[in-house]
């Protein structure tokens, strides 16, 4: 296996600087003292276990972002200890505030009564670990870096408890030391950015200490900085798992093993790895219907790839875009086989001084296999942060190599002025060719006090940059800028329904390498936050007159007139027995601009039987009267496009160790051609007769996803599942209304299967 002598160099690498003749100590002493019984996380804050922590009363209202006292009373405690960082909450909540005990999946979130606990161990605004526990004591968990990108992926070990009483409900926390890398302690203590909010559901205030928000363009700067005694631990988790499969089509069985392994061999240093990882399917994609020419993103749920993944964040600022995509690892496979079959991969994150390292490697086995490396950098300055990111990918199937470097900077030369930006090249060689492409983005933050923040915004992306053999980019040869005035507002009327309002207007920019415009939009929106605790979202984007560059896929770009598009989100949080959400579309497009009007609704109520059972029933239409779909060269098919989907579930949290949930999507969808085109060289479209070399179809499609997961929960990162799946997609060249293609949906049977998985974490 040629990733195992990579796995043995980094394992000699990841060991402690003691570990070598040297039988010192993993505790490094603290100056204070912090004697006395250990906290044990019950939920139920004794003075003598919580007997010289740190005390904090001054919590302000960051939702609405007013900056007032909080209009409940809160206090937290905040104690180092050999066990961990521990943290304690008093919330009080007097009869007659509504208290929300919805119970919820991990990181599932939702409008509840809840406390965060956020945690930038090494205190420079890096990466951040969010912590949250609700009154029901769910949790969730998140990194966060970029200031304010949160990412739930990551599911870590930490204690957790919670307990109420007429007056008010306490939480308590315990984050072990070796839940993340951080840098060595100087002088017996540890300097982190800490952040503690706490959420009240009925009406969505957060009450925060410090005043930070995820609304500004910082938030993990923002942090308390705080000083605590400062311990380490060690720790050896190994997670073997087993999985059977049952394909219920075939008849054939599989069965399969393999492990996860985590080592924390001191504060500095970790070391994941993984052998013959398993990869199916427990938590399952939304269906998505694509026909454009860029590519649809997933997230990524497999534990390796979320394990301590923040440190090799590197966005381009330009929605899901980053230079390690996970999901390639394992993805289809070079000769079209499915799947690639992944041998293992390691990661080894830490820190030596100021710099924060991170070294990632995975092995596909095979003909078609692949090969992925990864080097992350960075190094915190006094108010800037360098960082670099190179990448390599062996394609031998494909005789094709690719390497990208990125460079990325954060510099905030004042409270008010944050500076981020980044330099990208790429080199791919395939078959004795070489291609070099490059980019760069720059995004400039200026808050001017009184709600009223300005931003800037431009990015390059070279027509022959090439990052998605590791990496995620939606498409290259673009030149982008907007201009962002937005100002916030919270002072509204008590007897008002919104808490606040954010208004945005953006000025947006965009032209290809060629010189072409693609783009020039005003876009408007309102951002609010409402009293019950919902929220509220509306957008208007008006369009000048354009060039549509990738829609035929390189060929002539097609020339499309101005157009409009309006959209309006509510979500109303539970309120006795229902929650629900409503989404409404209106706009234009195609190539009749503003003379042809579509529109699109989606509404999905969720109906509570009591706090462990819910149900929701949800549905979605959708009309375009000119949707414009490639069909080969320079020749485009314009439809009329009739839509509807049908979504359905069950969640039941049966105790606190067992969870079934029933997940169902449907979609059909029936297109009416209305006219054939060619693209010419100037752009405009020409209508021919849809025959012979020009023939376009009418079409249709139905698609079917559906899931019966249940878990057991063993212990912390140990799981039971049973999951049955079923679904199918079929594609027909003609015409079939929408409401009939999405009941024969039900009938799709293109896969079917029963998966057993059994996971157990051993701590040694």
């Amino acid at each position: 296996m040629r990733l195992l002598p990579l796995i043995a160099i980094l394992a000699t690498l990841a060991l402690p600087a003691h570990a070598v003749g040297d039988d010192a100590p993993a505790v490094d002493a603290p100056t204070v003292d912090t004697s006395g019984p250990a906290i044990t996380v019950d939920g139920r804050i004794e003075p003598a276990e919580w007997e010289g922590a740190r005390h904090i009363t001054d919590f302000r209202l960051t939702q609405p972002l007013s900056g007032e006292p909080a209009p409940y009373a809160t206090e937290a405690w905040v104690k180092s200890t050999p066990d961990g960082l521990a943290v304690a909450f008093r919330n009080t909540q007097p009869e007659g505030v509504p208290r929300t005990r919805t119970r919820t999946r991990r990181d599932e979130g939702g409008q509840l009564d809840r406390v965060n606990v956020i945690v930038d161990f090494d205190g420079d605004g890096r990466t951040g670990y969010d912590f949250m526990v609700t009154l029901a004591d769910g949790i969730a968990d998140e990194v966060i870096t970029n200031e304010t990108q949160f990412n739930n992926d990551w599911d870590g070990n930490w204690k957790h408890a919670t307990s109420e009483d007429a007056t008010g409900w306490s939480a308590e926390v315990l984050i072990p030391w070796y839940i993340a890398p951080m840098g060595k302690a100087e002088g017996g203590t540890r300097t982190i950015g800490l952040y503690l909010d706490r959420v009240l559901g009925s009406t969505g205030q957060r009450m925060s200490w410090p005043v930070a928000s995820f609304m500004r363009p910082r938030f993990l700067s923002d942090f308390e900085k705080v000083e605590l005694p400062a311990y380490s631990q060690s720790l050896l988790a190994v997670t073997p798992y087993v999985v059977g499969v049952y394909d219920n089509l075939s008849g054939d069985s599989d069965f399969d093993a393999g492990a996860d392994i985590f080592w924390k061999p001191n504060g500095q240093t970790q070391l994941t790895a993984t052998i013959n990882p398993d990869f199916g399917q427990v938590e399952s994609d939304d269906l998505v219907v694509n026909f454009g020419a860029e590519e649809s993103f997933f997230s990524d749920k497999r534990p390796f790839f979320t394990e301590n993944q923040g440190i090799f964040n590197f966005g381009l600022l330009i929605d899901n875009s980053q230079l390690i995509y996970t999901r390639r690892v394992g993805g289809a496979a070079d000769d079209g086989s499915g799947p690639g079959d992944i041998d293992a991969a390691v990661k080894l994150n830490g820190s030596l001084g100021g710099l924060n390292y991170g070294v990632m490697a995975a092995e596909e086995s095979g003909d078609a296999g692949r090969s992925f490396r990864a080097l992350r950098l960075n190094h915190d300055f006094e108010n800037q942060n360098v960082g670099l990111l190179a990448t390599q990918v062996l394609r031998p199937f494909l005789d094709r190599e690719a390497r990208v470097v990125g460079i990325d900077h954060r510099w905030q030369p004042s409270d008010a002025l944050t500076v981020t930006s980044n330099v990208v090249g790429s080199d791919i060689e395939q078959a004795g060719q070489t291609t070099r492409g490059s980019g760069a983005t720059t995004v400039i933050d200026y808050e001017m006090g009184d709600g009223w923040r300005q931003q800037w915004l431009a990015m390059h992306f070279g027509d022959d940059l090439e990052v998605n053999d590791f990496g995620y980019l939606g498409r290259n040869n673009l030149n982008y800028g907007h201009w962002q005035l937005s100002r916030r507002l919270t002072d509204r009327p008590r007897d008002s329904a919104y808490a606040s309002h954010d208004y945005r207007g953006r000025i947006i920019g965009i032209d290809n390498d060629d010189g072409l415009r693609v783009q020039r939009q005003l876009r408007l929106i309102r951002q609010s936050d409402r009293r019950d605790g919902g929220s509220e979202y509306l957008q208007l984007n008006l369009n000048a007159p354009g060039y549509e560059d990738l829609l035929t896929r390189g060929n002539n770009p097609l020339y499309r007139p101005g157009n409009f598009g309006l959209s309006w989100e509510r979500i109303r949080p539970r309120k006795g027995a229902w929650a629900w959400e409503l989404y409404t579309w209106v706009g234009s497009g195609g190539l009749e601009g503003n003379d042809e009007i579509g529109y699109s609704i989606e509404f999905e109520p969720t109906y509570y039987f009591s706090d462990a059972l819910s149900a929701f029933v949800g549905g979605y239409a959708e009309y375009d009267p000119d949707w414009l779909v490639w069909q080969r060269d320079n020749l485009v098919g314009r439809f009329e496009q009739r839509s509807v989907q049908f979504n359905a579930g069950l969640d039941w949290s049966i105790g606190q160790r067992q969870e079934l949930r029933v997940k169902l999507q449907t979609i059909g969808l029936d297109a009416q051609l209305t006219e054939a085109v060619q693209v010419g060289a100037d752009g405009r479209a020409v209508a021919v007769a849809p025959t012979g070399a020009n023939e376009v179809d009418d079409f249709s499609l139905r698609n079917l996803g559906f899931q019966v997961r249940y878990r057991y929960i063993l212990a912390p990162l140990s799981d039971l599942y049973v999951v049955y799946g079923r679904g199918g997609y079929m594609l027909d060249e003609f015409s079939v209304d929408p409401q009939e293609q999405l009941v024969d949906s039900f009938r799709l049977r293109d896969s079917e299967q029963l998966l057993v998985k059994l996971s157990y974490r051993f701590e040694l």
